[in-house]
């Protein structure tokens, strides 16, 4: 018997943005915002995607939900491919794809109540009477933490953690399969970001979502995840397991960030500081080769030249890096020195 396809498979995807420039607005270049990114979230699963600001993590996650058109690539929901479908094609994918946002204060309409904005889609997608649709939003607000009377309350009378709750909420009611969180605790208080975690960990393990987390928070991706993928500068360099990833990093890019995330004082754990020199490239000029050579400590003539695939090195850890083209190796360094 056949496995079933995953929840989402991306394969091969790019999106450039076009530069244009001089009188006649002629295109001048591209951005390459994504580069070729491929993987999978089966069902129930939770793929954290990591990487500096600006390397096209929330542009992936705008893309696969067709947000933005992609410029290349394939994207399939349960085996079907969506890549090519038009407004009213991705209607019935729009249910079963949703998006939580990284600003708590630019994603609500400020002149429309929080119930309001909760049924929107319900309206749209003219799920059930006006009075199933308030049932509804009231029960989506008490999962989410929030008493039911304040559906009639405006966004700017919460506070950043409860106006959070509101966009989990909308995400969730039309019953989506998958849920993509454009660094949604980024904004918040640390005290508050726990609480939104572990409630879409709670939210996960009731409802059977799968998540696309996108965040530059090792900590937080770390609790949440189940694999994490590295991205750099438009392609991801490192995908597997979030314990293979933390104590076996394979690329050096992994092990640089690695080494960044803070360690308390009088932790028995120690860890030598890896300094990445030269500042990253422009993503309309990005360097030929290993995008990462001009910063990689290992870097060979070949990087230079050869693109390395991204390959599995050991079963379910994957690289893209020519040090582990020639068969597995050790990591790069012990993360404990």
């Amino acid at each position: 018997m056949s496995n079933p396809p995953p929840l989402l498979e991306v394969t091969d995807l790019k999106k450039h943005f076009p530069i244009h420039a001089g009188v006649f607005s002629r295109v001048s270049g591209q951005v390459h915002a994504v580069d070729g990114v491929s993987f999978r979230i089966g069902p129930g699963e939770t793929l954290g995607l990591v990487g500096e600001s600006g390397c096209g993590k929330s542009t992936v996650g705008r893309t696969l939900l067709k947000l933005l058109e992609p410029t290349s690539g394939t994207i399939r929901v349960a085996g079907k491919d969506i890549t090519h479908l038009d407004a009213a094609g991705m209607l019935p994918y729009r249910q079963r794809m949703q998006m939580i946002y990284q600003d708590p204060y630019a994603s609500l309409n400020p002149r429309m109540s929080a119930g309001e904005i909760v049924a929107e889609s319900l309206v749209i997608h003219q799920v059930g009477t006006a009075a199933e649709r308030r049932e509804r939003v009231a029960a989506l607000f008490e999962r989410v933490g929030l008493r039911p009377e304040a559906m009639h309350a405006y966004p700017h009378e919460f506070s950043g953690g409860q106006r959070q709750r509101i966009g989990i909420a909308r995400a969730l009611a039309l019953n989506p399969d998958l849920i993509v969180g454009d660094e949604p605790v980024s904004a918040l208080d640390v005290s508050i970001q726990a609480q939104i975690i572990n409630l879409l960990m709670d939210l996960q393990d009731e409802l059977k979502l799968s998540y696309l987390f996108v965040a530059h928070d090792l900590a937080v991706v770390e609790h949440i995840s189940h694999r994490v993928a590295v991205m750099y500068l438009g392609r991801i360099v490192e995908m597997t397991d979030k314990v293979s990833l933390f104590e076996m990093p394979l690329h050096p890019y992994t092990e640089a960030l690695l080494s960044a995330v803070p360690i308390p004082k009088y932790s028995a754990r120690a860890r030598r500081r890896v300094i990445l020199k030269g500042d990253v490239p422009s993503p309309i000029n990005p360097p030929t080769g290993c995008h990462f050579h001009t910063r990689c400590p290992y870097a060979t003539p070949r990087c230079r030249q050869d693109v390395p695939a991204l390959r599995e090195v050991t079963p379910g850890h994957w690289a893209s890096c020519h040090l582990h083209d020639s068969g597995p190796m050790l990591p790069l360094r012990s993360p404990a020195a």
